[in-house]
């Protein structure tokens, strides 16, 4: 029986969730990530999302598998990312129907990132358009992505926010944030989109950064601030690897336990797939967090 994502953040008054990202094709399969679900179902998250495959014709496969496993192997909601920017209608149908036939119903719609070195697809050029789109398709519960700091094509945090409500009217149920390290950036966020009335729960995406290869990429990827205290920190332990991911975990738990204290909707781990980080930062934290069952 499927359970919608939404019915959580009624029921609970923190959401804790972990995100999962397919392994690339060059490294394993879909069955080599397993093992990993299964320590992760041990933290009993609310539910586990599952990013769109790196690419090719097998990504949207290799999500579903995943989402799968979780759904029905391991019990646990899974959560999955369906993006546009490289499918057409008959690719984003085919993954819908894959998706339902396995009674996964909760989506992270997502326009993705545009790759310059690969034709766009035209069928849906903004998320908004896939949101409509999926609710054509059959009962799903659609989750979307916000940015604290604004979007990079955005000229600021406010035209952000406009633009985000096309999304919320094509049918959110709620919104998941882009990381963070900054936690004054989220609650700005948040006070914003209140005063501009949207009303659907935010949750709060923290990704520990636990070694030196994180940063730059990470930077690249998402142009997170920096804050002093995390700057410091990074240069502190520049070349010494142990203490950085000591300390890496603690700023996460720290950043995390404010953000539960300052009345955040949910949490989301960015664990890249590391159970050793997942399970110390939700130790650190779960005394925090609302007892969940999943069953």
């Amino acid at each position: 029986m499927s359970m919608f994502i939404y019915e959580r953040f009624e029921q609970s008054p923190c959401v804790f969730s972990i995100e999962v990202f397919p392994p690339k094709r060059t490294n394993g399969t879909p069955e080599s990530l397993y093992p990993v679900l299964n320590a992760l179902a041990e933290l009993q998250p609310d539910y586990i999302s599952v990013t769109y495959g790196a690419g090719g014709t097998t990504a949207g496969d290799d999500t579903c598998q995943i989402a799968c496993y979780l759904k029905n192997n391991l019990n646990i909601e899974p959560l999955a990312h369906l993006t546009c920017v490289n499918a057409d209608r008959e690719q984003v149908v085919d993954t819908l129907q894959k998706l339902q036939q396995h009674d996964v119903r909760n989506i992270l719609a997502l326009r993705g990132d545009i790759n310059p070195h690969l034709p766009r697809k035209t069928d849906f050029l903004y998320a908004s358009d896939l949101v409509h789109f999926i609710h054509s398709q059959g009962v799903f519960n659609v989750a979307g992505a916000c940015y604290p700091e604004g979007h990079v094509e955005s000229s600021d945090l406010t035209q952000d926010l406009k633009n985000m409500q096309q999304k919320i009217k094509a049918g959110l149920s709620h919104l998941v944030t882009q990381l963070f390290f900054d936690n004054g950036s989220y609650y700005r966020f948040l006070n914003m989109a209140r005063k501009a009335g949207y009303c659907l729960p935010v949750q709060a995406g923290v990704m520990p950064i636990v070694n030196t290869r994180q940063v730059q990429r990470t930077i690249a990827l998402s142009s997170a601030s920096m804050p002093p205290t995390l700057t410091k920190m990074l240069s502190k332990y520049d070349n010494d690897p142990a203490s950085l991911y000591e300390a890496g975990i603690e700023f996460a738990i720290h950043q995390i336990r404010d953000l539960i204290i300052g009345g955040a909707d949910g949490i989301h781990l960015y664990a890249m797939n590391n159970v050793e980080v997942a399970s110390q930062v939700y130790e650190g934290i779960s005394d925090l967090l609302p007892e969940r069952n999943n069953t």
